[in-house]
Protein backbone atom coordinates (compact mmCIF):
# COMPACT_ATOMS: atom_id res chain seq x y z
CA UNK A 1 0.00 0.00 0.00
CA UNK A 2 1.47 3.49 -1.32
CA UNK A 3 1.55 6.13 1.76
CA UNK A 4 2.19 9.74 1.25
CA UNK A 5 4.56 10.89 4.24
CA UNK A 6 6.87 14.12 4.74
CA UNK A 7 10.42 13.38 3.93
CA UNK A 8 11.52 14.65 7.57
CA UNK A 9 9.84 11.85 8.80
CA UNK A 10 11.62 9.38 7.14
CA UNK A 11 14.28 7.10 9.33
CA UNK A 12 16.30 6.92 5.77
CA UNK A 13 16.09 10.66 5.50
CA UNK A 14 17.54 10.94 8.75
CA UNK A 15 20.34 8.45 7.91
CA UNK A 16 21.03 10.48 4.79
CA UNK A 17 21.83 13.61 7.11
CA UNK A 18 24.35 11.69 9.11
CA UNK A 19 26.51 10.11 6.19
CA UNK A 20 29.87 11.16 5.76
CA UNK A 21 30.08 14.07 3.21
CA UNK A 22 32.58 13.20 0.14
CA UNK A 23 35.10 15.72 -0.89
CA UNK A 24 34.96 15.78 -4.40
CA UNK A 25 37.96 17.36 -5.41
CA UNK A 26 39.60 14.66 -3.47
CA UNK A 27 37.73 12.05 -5.44
CA UNK A 28 37.87 13.61 -8.65
CA UNK A 29 41.93 13.93 -9.01
CA UNK A 30 44.17 11.89 -10.82
CA UNK A 31 43.45 8.13 -10.89
CA UNK A 32 40.52 8.20 -8.15
CA UNK A 33 38.59 10.67 -10.77
CA UNK A 34 39.21 8.61 -13.96
CA UNK A 35 38.13 5.54 -12.17
CA UNK A 36 34.80 7.66 -11.14
CA UNK A 37 34.05 8.63 -14.84
CA UNK A 38 33.78 5.25 -15.97
CA UNK A 39 31.99 3.61 -12.93
CA UNK A 40 29.49 6.33 -12.38
CA UNK A 41 27.53 6.30 -15.74
CA UNK A 42 24.49 4.91 -16.44
CA UNK A 43 22.17 4.68 -19.87
CA UNK A 44 19.03 6.73 -20.13
CA UNK A 45 17.63 5.56 -23.55
CA UNK A 46 18.14 6.83 -26.94
CA UNK A 47 21.85 6.38 -26.97
CA UNK A 48 22.05 8.63 -24.16
CA UNK A 49 24.30 8.19 -20.49
CA UNK A 50 23.58 9.98 -17.78
CA UNK A 51 27.42 10.44 -16.05
CA UNK A 52 27.35 11.58 -12.40
CA UNK A 53 31.24 11.27 -11.22
CA UNK A 54 31.66 14.99 -10.26
CA UNK A 55 28.58 15.03 -7.57
CA UNK A 56 29.17 13.89 -3.97
CA UNK A 57 28.54 10.95 -4.33
CA UNK A 58 29.90 7.50 -2.98
CA UNK A 59 28.82 4.33 -2.30
CA UNK A 60 27.95 5.14 1.41
CA UNK A 61 25.96 7.76 -0.04
CA UNK A 62 24.48 5.68 -3.08
CA UNK A 63 23.18 3.42 -0.50
CA UNK A 64 21.72 5.71 1.66
CA UNK A 65 19.47 7.04 -1.26
CA UNK A 66 18.77 3.54 -2.76
CA UNK A 67 16.94 2.86 1.08
CA UNK A 68 15.42 6.77 0.43
CA UNK A 69 14.07 5.41 -2.76
CA UNK A 70 12.83 2.56 -1.04
CA UNK A 71 10.77 4.03 1.85
CA UNK A 72 9.41 6.82 0.27
CA UNK A 73 7.94 4.33 -1.79
CA UNK A 74 8.64 6.49 -5.36
CA UNK A 75 8.73 2.73 -7.90
CA UNK A 76 5.33 2.05 -6.20
CA UNK A 77 3.88 6.18 -6.41
CA UNK A 78 5.38 6.07 -10.23
CA UNK A 79 3.49 2.79 -10.67
CA UNK A 80 0.72 3.91 -9.11
CA UNK A 81 0.45 6.83 -11.77
CA UNK A 82 0.65 5.66 -14.86
CA UNK A 83 -1.87 2.66 -13.90
CA UNK A 84 -4.79 5.76 -13.50
CA UNK A 85 -4.41 6.87 -9.41
CA UNK A 86 -5.52 10.33 -8.73
CA UNK A 87 -1.72 11.75 -7.98
CA UNK A 88 -2.88 15.22 -8.80
CA UNK A 89 -4.33 16.04 -5.43
CA UNK A 90 -5.03 19.65 -5.78
CA UNK A 91 -6.70 19.15 -8.85
CA UNK A 92 -8.61 15.44 -8.03
CA UNK A 93 -6.72 14.02 -11.49
CA UNK A 94 -5.13 11.51 -13.05
CA UNK A 95 -1.46 12.40 -14.40
CA UNK A 96 -1.52 10.97 -17.98
CA UNK A 97 1.17 12.75 -19.85
CA UNK A 98 3.32 9.46 -19.81
CA UNK A 99 0.35 7.55 -21.76
CA UNK A 100 1.14 9.57 -24.71
CA UNK A 101 3.77 7.79 -25.60
CA UNK A 102 3.24 4.43 -24.80
CA UNK A 103 1.49 1.93 -22.31
CA UNK A 104 3.79 1.71 -18.82
CA UNK A 105 0.87 -0.54 -16.99
CA UNK A 106 -2.44 -1.72 -16.83
CA UNK A 107 -5.40 0.09 -19.22
CA UNK A 108 -6.49 3.36 -17.69
CA UNK A 109 -9.90 4.50 -18.73
CA UNK A 110 -11.57 7.75 -17.90
CA UNK A 111 -14.42 10.04 -19.10
CA UNK A 112 -15.60 6.69 -20.86
CA UNK A 113 -12.36 6.11 -22.94
CA UNK A 114 -9.55 4.20 -22.84
CA UNK A 115 -6.53 7.07 -22.62
CA UNK A 116 -4.10 5.08 -24.65
CA UNK A 117 -6.46 5.05 -27.18
CA UNK A 118 -7.61 8.65 -27.24
CA UNK A 119 -4.32 9.52 -27.31
CA UNK A 120 -2.74 7.90 -29.85
CA UNK A 121 -6.02 8.47 -32.12
CA UNK A 122 -5.35 12.18 -31.62
CA UNK A 123 -1.81 11.16 -32.52
CA UNK A 124 -3.21 9.61 -35.74
CA UNK A 125 -5.69 12.75 -36.47
CA UNK A 126 -2.71 15.24 -36.36
CA UNK A 127 -0.60 12.68 -38.83
CA UNK A 128 -3.52 12.78 -41.30
CA UNK A 129 -3.78 16.38 -41.52
CA UNK A 130 0.03 17.12 -41.65
CA UNK A 131 -0.04 14.86 -44.40
CA UNK A 132 -2.67 16.37 -45.82
CA UNK A 133 -1.24 19.64 -45.42
CA UNK A 134 2.55 18.83 -46.71
CA UNK A 135 0.37 17.27 -49.80
CA UNK A 136 -1.19 20.43 -50.51
CA UNK A 137 -4.75 18.84 -50.06
CA UNK A 138 -5.15 21.15 -47.55
CA UNK A 139 -3.75 24.57 -49.37
CA UNK A 140 -4.93 28.51 -48.92
CA UNK A 141 -7.44 29.91 -50.51
CA UNK A 142 -5.05 29.94 -54.01
CA UNK A 143 -4.25 26.20 -53.96
CA UNK A 144 -0.57 26.98 -52.78
CA UNK A 145 0.81 24.77 -50.13
CA UNK A 146 1.69 26.10 -46.63
CA UNK A 147 5.05 26.87 -45.65
CA UNK A 148 4.73 27.98 -42.13
CA UNK A 149 3.26 27.03 -38.94
CA UNK A 150 2.84 29.34 -36.26
CA UNK A 151 2.03 27.95 -32.84
CA UNK A 152 -0.12 30.51 -30.77
CA UNK A 153 0.50 30.03 -26.78
CA UNK A 154 1.91 30.21 -23.23
CA UNK A 155 3.18 28.42 -20.83
CA UNK A 156 3.69 25.07 -21.25
CA UNK A 157 1.67 25.78 -24.85
CA UNK A 158 4.82 27.33 -25.80
CA UNK A 159 7.99 26.71 -24.01
CA UNK A 160 8.10 22.88 -24.59
CA UNK A 161 7.06 22.67 -28.07
CA UNK A 162 9.32 25.77 -29.09
CA UNK A 163 12.41 24.44 -27.34
CA UNK A 164 11.85 20.62 -29.41
CA UNK A 165 11.32 22.96 -32.67
CA UNK A 166 14.35 24.85 -32.26
CA UNK A 167 16.33 21.37 -30.87
CA UNK A 168 15.55 19.39 -34.07
CA UNK A 169 15.58 22.65 -36.55
CA UNK A 170 19.22 21.75 -38.00
CA UNK A 171 18.80 18.24 -38.22
CA UNK A 172 15.69 18.21 -39.83
CA UNK A 173 17.36 20.50 -42.44
CA UNK A 174 20.07 17.85 -42.45
CA UNK A 175 17.79 15.11 -43.01
CA UNK A 176 16.16 16.56 -45.83
CA UNK A 177 12.94 16.64 -43.01
CA UNK A 178 11.96 20.36 -42.56
CA UNK A 179 8.55 20.29 -44.26
CA UNK A 180 7.38 24.08 -42.65
CA UNK A 181 9.33 26.68 -40.92
CA UNK A 182 7.92 27.42 -37.32
CA UNK A 183 7.60 30.29 -35.32
CA UNK A 184 5.83 30.99 -32.18
CA UNK A 185 3.69 33.85 -30.68
CA UNK A 186 3.03 33.56 -26.59
CA UNK A 187 3.57 36.61 -25.09
CA UNK A 188 0.39 38.99 -24.82
CA UNK A 189 3.24 42.03 -25.62
CA UNK A 190 1.94 43.07 -29.10
CA UNK A 191 5.76 43.54 -30.09
CA UNK A 192 5.74 39.20 -29.92
CA UNK A 193 2.85 39.11 -32.48
CA UNK A 194 3.69 41.51 -34.57
CA UNK A 195 7.51 40.56 -34.88
CA UNK A 196 6.45 36.74 -35.92
CA UNK A 197 3.88 38.49 -38.48
CA UNK A 198 5.83 40.82 -39.73
CA UNK A 199 8.70 37.83 -40.56
CA UNK A 200 6.10 35.40 -42.29
CA UNK A 201 3.94 35.39 -45.90
CA UNK A 202 0.65 35.42 -43.91
CA UNK A 203 -1.27 34.36 -46.83
CA UNK A 204 1.19 30.65 -46.68
CA UNK A 205 1.09 30.15 -42.89
CA UNK A 206 -1.12 27.86 -40.92
CA UNK A 207 -2.00 28.85 -37.59
CA UNK A 208 -2.18 26.33 -34.61
CA UNK A 209 -4.24 28.05 -31.67
CA UNK A 210 -3.33 26.19 -28.68
CA UNK A 211 -5.59 26.49 -25.25
CA UNK A 212 -6.95 23.79 -23.39
CA UNK A 213 -9.92 25.81 -21.83
CA UNK A 214 -10.57 27.89 -25.02
CA UNK A 215 -10.47 30.69 -22.60
CA UNK A 216 -6.84 31.68 -21.70
CA UNK A 217 -6.64 35.53 -21.99
CA UNK A 218 -3.28 35.87 -23.57
CA UNK A 219 -3.44 33.65 -26.23
CA UNK A 220 -6.81 34.68 -27.15
CA UNK A 221 -5.88 38.04 -27.63
CA UNK A 222 -3.14 36.82 -29.44
CA UNK A 223 -5.58 35.04 -31.80
CA UNK A 224 -7.26 38.15 -32.53
CA UNK A 225 -4.26 39.98 -33.53
CA UNK A 226 -3.04 37.03 -36.33
CA UNK A 227 -7.01 37.09 -37.19
CA UNK A 228 -7.17 41.06 -37.67
CA UNK A 229 -3.57 40.28 -39.34
CA UNK A 230 -5.49 38.01 -42.01
CA UNK A 231 -8.56 40.06 -42.41
CA UNK A 232 -6.39 43.01 -43.49
CA UNK A 233 -4.79 40.74 -46.05
CA UNK A 234 -7.74 39.94 -47.35
CA UNK A 235 -7.94 36.39 -46.37
CA UNK A 236 -10.21 34.35 -44.61
CA UNK A 237 -9.14 33.44 -41.06
CA UNK A 238 -10.92 30.14 -40.62
CA UNK A 239 -9.08 28.78 -43.73
CA UNK A 240 -5.55 29.63 -42.05
CA UNK A 241 -6.12 28.48 -38.54
CA UNK A 242 -6.36 24.95 -36.25
CA UNK A 243 -7.22 24.61 -32.60
CA UNK A 244 -5.54 22.19 -29.91
CA UNK A 245 -7.86 21.94 -27.05
CA UNK A 246 -10.36 19.74 -24.71
CA UNK A 247 -13.56 18.57 -26.07
CA UNK A 248 -15.28 20.57 -24.36
CA UNK A 249 -13.85 24.11 -24.77
CA UNK A 250 -15.54 26.45 -26.84
CA UNK A 251 -13.00 25.53 -29.75
CA UNK A 252 -13.69 22.29 -29.85
CA UNK A 253 -16.45 22.38 -32.38
CA UNK A 254 -16.02 26.16 -34.19
CA UNK A 255 -16.60 26.69 -37.64
CA UNK A 256 -13.13 28.87 -36.57
CA UNK A 257 -10.91 26.38 -37.61
CA UNK A 258 -10.15 24.05 -40.32
CA UNK A 259 -9.51 21.22 -37.80
CA UNK A 260 -9.52 20.15 -33.91
CA UNK A 261 -7.18 18.00 -32.15
CA UNK A 262 -7.49 17.16 -28.60
CA UNK A 263 -6.09 17.08 -25.39
CA UNK A 264 -7.56 16.47 -21.94
CA UNK A 265 -7.12 17.77 -18.09
CA UNK A 266 -4.86 14.87 -16.80
CA UNK A 267 -1.61 16.33 -18.68
CA UNK A 268 -0.90 19.65 -17.40
CA UNK A 269 0.80 22.22 -19.83
CA UNK A 270 4.48 21.64 -19.01
CA UNK A 271 4.06 18.34 -19.42
CA UNK A 272 2.38 18.71 -22.79
CA UNK A 273 4.76 18.49 -25.20
CA UNK A 274 4.54 14.88 -26.07
CA UNK A 275 0.25 15.65 -26.71
CA UNK A 276 -1.41 16.98 -29.34
CA UNK A 277 0.15 20.37 -27.85
CA UNK A 278 3.35 19.24 -28.79
CA UNK A 279 2.53 17.00 -31.61
CA UNK A 280 0.05 19.31 -33.95
CA UNK A 281 3.08 22.48 -34.62
CA UNK A 282 5.84 19.58 -34.48
CA UNK A 283 4.24 17.06 -36.92
CA UNK A 284 3.39 19.77 -39.21
CA UNK A 285 7.14 21.07 -38.94
CA UNK A 286 8.68 17.85 -39.40
CA UNK A 287 6.28 15.08 -40.46
CA UNK A 288 4.44 13.13 -38.22
CA UNK A 289 7.10 10.01 -38.87
CA UNK A 290 9.75 12.26 -36.56
CA UNK A 291 7.28 13.38 -34.34
CA UNK A 292 7.17 9.34 -33.58
CA UNK A 293 10.82 9.04 -33.41
CA UNK A 294 10.38 11.82 -30.80
CA UNK A 295 7.96 9.83 -28.36
CA UNK A 296 10.00 6.45 -29.03
CA UNK A 297 12.78 7.67 -27.41
CA UNK A 298 10.62 9.29 -24.58
CA UNK A 299 9.16 6.15 -24.41
CA UNK A 300 12.57 4.37 -23.76
CA UNK A 301 13.23 6.44 -21.07
CA UNK A 302 10.16 6.29 -19.29
CA UNK A 303 10.47 2.35 -19.22
CA UNK A 304 13.88 3.07 -17.20
CA UNK A 305 11.90 5.01 -14.71
CA UNK A 306 10.38 1.84 -14.01
CA UNK A 307 13.65 0.39 -12.96
CA UNK A 308 13.11 -0.65 -9.07
CA UNK A 309 17.55 -0.47 -9.28
CA UNK A 310 18.59 2.91 -8.15
CA UNK A 311 21.60 3.09 -9.87
CA UNK A 312 19.88 1.45 -13.01
CA UNK A 313 17.29 4.21 -13.27
CA UNK A 314 18.46 7.67 -14.12
CA UNK A 315 16.08 9.80 -13.48
CA UNK A 316 14.88 8.41 -9.90
CA UNK A 317 19.12 8.77 -9.47
CA UNK A 318 19.10 12.53 -10.79
CA UNK A 319 16.67 13.00 -8.59
CA UNK A 320 17.79 11.70 -5.31
CA UNK A 321 21.18 13.07 -5.72
CA UNK A 322 19.20 16.46 -6.33
CA UNK A 323 17.28 16.36 -2.98
CA UNK A 324 20.41 15.42 -1.03
CA UNK A 325 22.12 18.37 -2.78
CA UNK A 326 19.13 20.82 -2.01
CA UNK A 327 17.99 19.04 1.79
CA UNK A 328 21.21 18.21 3.19
CA UNK A 329 24.12 20.25 1.73
CA UNK A 330 21.95 23.17 1.17
CA UNK A 331 22.39 24.35 -1.98
CA UNK A 332 19.45 26.33 -3.57
CA UNK A 333 19.78 26.42 -7.53
CA UNK A 334 20.37 23.66 -9.92
CA UNK A 335 22.09 25.44 -13.63
CA UNK A 336 21.30 23.67 -16.78
CA UNK A 337 23.95 24.12 -19.64
CA UNK A 338 23.36 22.23 -22.57
CA UNK A 339 26.80 22.49 -25.01
CA UNK A 340 24.72 22.34 -27.90
CA UNK A 341 23.13 25.51 -29.56
CA UNK A 342 19.89 23.09 -30.52
CA UNK A 343 18.77 23.46 -26.75
CA UNK A 344 19.17 27.29 -26.27
CA UNK A 345 15.42 26.98 -25.06
CA UNK A 346 16.02 23.92 -23.49
CA UNK A 347 16.89 25.43 -20.17
CA UNK A 348 13.52 28.05 -20.45
CA UNK A 349 11.17 24.97 -20.70
CA UNK A 350 12.77 23.11 -17.61
CA UNK A 351 13.04 26.48 -15.58
CA UNK A 352 8.63 25.69 -15.79
CA UNK A 353 8.87 22.28 -15.78
CA UNK A 354 10.46 22.34 -12.21
CA UNK A 355 9.96 25.23 -10.75
CA UNK A 356 6.35 25.08 -11.40
CA UNK A 357 6.01 22.01 -10.28
CA UNK A 358 7.52 21.88 -7.14
CA UNK A 359 7.66 25.71 -5.83
CA UNK A 360 5.28 24.37 -3.05
CA UNK A 361 5.66 25.05 0.60
CA UNK A 362 2.67 22.81 1.26
CA UNK A 363 2.44 19.18 0.74
CA UNK A 364 0.25 16.98 -1.02
CA UNK A 365 -2.28 17.43 1.79
CA UNK A 366 -2.30 21.28 1.81
CA UNK A 367 -0.21 21.39 5.01
CA UNK A 368 2.88 23.54 5.64
CA UNK A 369 6.32 21.24 4.93
CA UNK A 370 9.34 22.24 7.02
CA UNK A 371 11.71 21.37 4.98
CA UNK A 372 12.96 23.68 1.43
CA UNK A 373 11.47 21.73 -1.67
CA UNK A 374 12.32 22.71 -5.53
CA UNK A 375 15.41 24.47 -6.51
CA UNK A 376 16.07 27.85 -8.96
CA UNK A 377 16.56 26.38 -12.09
CA UNK A 378 18.47 28.64 -14.62
CA UNK A 379 21.29 27.88 -17.76
CA UNK A 380 22.35 29.01 -20.72
CA UNK A 381 24.20 27.38 -23.66
CA UNK A 382 28.01 26.94 -23.34
CA UNK A 383 30.72 28.42 -24.32
CA UNK A 384 28.29 31.72 -24.34
CA UNK A 385 27.64 30.61 -20.36
CA UNK A 386 31.04 30.38 -19.88
CA UNK A 387 31.61 34.00 -20.88
CA UNK A 388 29.00 35.06 -18.98
CA UNK A 389 27.75 34.18 -15.15
CA UNK A 390 30.36 31.29 -14.79
CA UNK A 391 32.60 33.53 -12.68
CA UNK A 392 30.00 33.38 -9.96
CA UNK A 393 29.43 29.37 -10.64
CA UNK A 394 33.56 28.64 -9.88
CA UNK A 395 34.26 31.53 -7.19
CA UNK A 396 30.83 32.73 -5.93
CA UNK A 397 29.99 32.88 -2.27
CA UNK A 398 27.40 30.19 -3.10
CA UNK A 399 27.86 26.24 -4.59
CA UNK A 400 25.61 25.86 -7.73
CA UNK A 401 25.08 22.61 -8.54
CA UNK A 402 25.26 21.89 -12.11
CA UNK A 403 23.69 19.50 -15.08
CA UNK A 404 25.62 19.75 -18.45
CA UNK A 405 24.69 18.10 -21.59
CA UNK A 406 27.10 16.90 -24.64
CA UNK A 407 27.26 15.44 -27.80
CA UNK A 408 29.86 13.78 -29.80
CA UNK A 409 29.13 15.27 -33.27
CA UNK A 410 27.17 18.60 -34.48
CA UNK A 411 23.36 18.55 -36.04
CA UNK A 412 24.43 20.17 -39.51
CA UNK A 413 27.50 17.61 -40.40
CA UNK A 414 29.42 21.16 -41.28
CA UNK A 415 32.89 22.11 -38.96
CA UNK A 416 36.00 23.59 -39.89
CA UNK A 417 40.08 22.38 -38.35
CA UNK A 418 41.59 25.15 -37.03
CA UNK A 419 44.81 24.74 -35.44
CA UNK A 420 44.75 21.52 -35.14
CA UNK A 421 41.15 20.79 -33.74
CA UNK A 422 37.63 21.44 -34.97
CA UNK A 423 34.64 23.57 -34.00
CA UNK A 424 32.76 20.72 -31.99
CA UNK A 425 35.74 18.97 -30.41
CA UNK A 426 37.01 22.72 -29.04
CA UNK A 427 33.23 22.83 -27.71
CA UNK A 428 33.78 19.37 -26.17
CA UNK A 429 37.05 20.37 -25.00
CA UNK A 430 35.46 23.42 -23.08
CA UNK A 431 32.62 21.13 -21.81
CA UNK A 432 34.92 18.56 -20.11
CA UNK A 433 37.90 21.41 -19.04
CA UNK A 434 34.57 23.00 -16.63
CA UNK A 435 33.51 19.73 -15.02
CA UNK A 436 36.93 19.17 -14.01
CA UNK A 437 37.38 22.99 -13.38
CA UNK A 438 34.31 23.22 -11.48
CA UNK A 439 34.88 20.25 -9.15
CA UNK A 440 39.13 19.88 -8.11
CA UNK A 441 39.66 23.46 -8.57
CA UNK A 442 42.80 25.07 -8.28
CA UNK A 443 45.23 26.38 -5.40
CA UNK A 444 47.11 29.73 -5.83
CA UNK A 445 48.64 31.73 -3.05
CA UNK A 446 46.47 34.97 -4.66
CA UNK A 447 43.45 34.74 -3.65
CA UNK A 448 41.83 36.17 -6.85
CA UNK A 449 43.17 33.34 -8.77
CA UNK A 450 42.45 29.90 -6.39
CA UNK A 451 39.34 27.93 -7.23
CA UNK A 452 38.37 26.33 -4.34
CA UNK A 453 36.57 23.13 -6.45
CA UNK A 454 34.45 21.21 -4.66
CA UNK A 455 31.39 22.31 -6.75
CA UNK A 456 29.32 19.34 -8.42
CA UNK A 457 27.99 18.46 -11.46
CA UNK A 458 26.70 15.85 -14.09
CA UNK A 459 26.54 15.40 -17.27
CA UNK A 460 24.02 14.11 -20.15
CA UNK A 461 26.28 12.79 -22.87
CA UNK A 462 24.70 11.34 -26.11
CA UNK A 463 26.23 10.73 -29.93
CA UNK A 464 24.08 13.53 -31.65
CA UNK A 465 21.16 15.35 -30.84
CA UNK A 466 18.22 13.60 -33.03
CA UNK A 467 14.27 13.54 -32.25
CA UNK A 468 15.06 9.99 -30.65
CA UNK A 469 17.41 11.38 -28.02
CA UNK A 470 15.35 15.11 -27.38
CA UNK A 471 12.41 12.33 -26.69
CA UNK A 472 14.99 10.91 -23.84
CA UNK A 473 16.11 13.85 -22.59
CA UNK A 474 12.37 15.27 -21.83
CA UNK A 475 11.09 12.23 -20.49
CA UNK A 476 14.35 12.16 -17.87
CA UNK A 477 13.92 15.76 -16.93
CA UNK A 478 9.57 14.95 -16.37
CA UNK A 479 10.69 11.75 -14.81
CA UNK A 480 13.33 13.47 -12.24
CA UNK A 481 10.84 16.07 -11.55
CA UNK A 482 8.37 13.91 -10.29
CA UNK A 483 10.65 11.65 -8.44
CA UNK A 484 11.42 14.30 -6.23
CA UNK A 485 8.40 15.50 -5.65
CA UNK A 486 7.14 12.14 -4.65
CA UNK A 487 9.99 12.65 -2.52
CA UNK A 488 9.29 16.03 -1.05
CA UNK A 489 5.60 14.57 -0.56
CA UNK A 490 4.13 18.00 -2.39
CA UNK A 491 1.87 17.98 -5.61
CA UNK A 492 4.37 18.35 -8.67
CA UNK A 493 1.00 18.68 -11.04
CA UNK A 494 -1.40 21.89 -10.03
CA UNK A 495 -0.09 25.60 -10.02
CA UNK A 496 -1.94 27.91 -8.06
CA UNK A 497 0.71 29.72 -7.77
CA UNK A 498 0.46 31.30 -11.25
CA UNK A 499 -3.35 32.32 -10.27
CA UNK A 500 -3.13 35.15 -8.13
CA UNK A 501 -1.96 37.44 -10.68
CA UNK A 502 -4.24 36.18 -13.73
CA UNK A 503 -7.09 37.56 -11.49
CA UNK A 504 -5.48 40.56 -9.88
CA UNK A 505 -4.67 41.50 -13.56
CA UNK A 506 -8.74 40.93 -14.31
CA UNK A 507 -9.43 43.34 -11.64
CA UNK A 508 -6.73 45.78 -12.98
CA UNK A 509 -8.64 45.50 -16.73
CA UNK A 510 -11.93 45.47 -15.51
CA UNK A 511 -10.76 49.56 -13.63
CA UNK A 512 -11.87 47.82 -10.00
CA UNK A 513 -8.81 48.56 -8.17
CA UNK A 514 -7.81 50.47 -5.23
CA UNK A 515 -4.78 50.69 -2.73
CA UNK A 516 -1.29 49.65 -4.52
CA UNK A 517 -2.80 48.12 -7.41
CA UNK A 518 -4.46 51.50 -8.27
CA UNK A 519 -1.23 53.45 -7.86
CA UNK A 520 0.63 51.08 -10.06
CA UNK A 521 -2.11 50.79 -13.00
CA UNK A 522 -2.40 54.77 -12.83
CA UNK A 523 1.56 54.83 -13.48
CA UNK A 524 1.27 52.31 -16.58
CA UNK A 525 -1.88 54.46 -18.02
CA UNK A 526 -3.91 51.10 -18.08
Amino acid sequence: MVTWKNLDTLASYQELEKVEKVNLAEVMSGENGAERVKNYSIPMGAGLVYNYAAKKVDDNVLAALAKLAEEAQLTEKFEALYNGEVVNTGEKRLVLHHMCRGQLGEAVNADGVDKRTFYTGEQTKIAEFAKKVHSGEIANAAGEKFTTVVQIGIGGSDLGPRAIYLALENWAKKNDTLKMEAKFISNVDPDDAAAVLNSIDVAHSLFVLVSKSGTTLETLTNESFVKDALKNAGLDASKHMVAVTSETSPLAKSADYLAAFFMDDYIGGRFSSSSAVGGAVLSLAFGPEVFAQFLDGAAEADALAKNTELTKNPAMLDALIGVYERNVLGHLCTAVLPYSQALSRFPAHLQQLDMESNGKSVNRFGEPVNYVTGPVIFGEPGTNGQHSFYQLLHQGTDIVPLQFIGFKNNQCGMDVDIQGSTSQQKLCANVVAQIVAFACGKDDENLNKKFDGGRPSSIIIGDQLTPASMGALLAHFENKIMFQGFTWNVNSFDQEGVQLGKVLAKRVLAHETDGALKVYSDLLNI
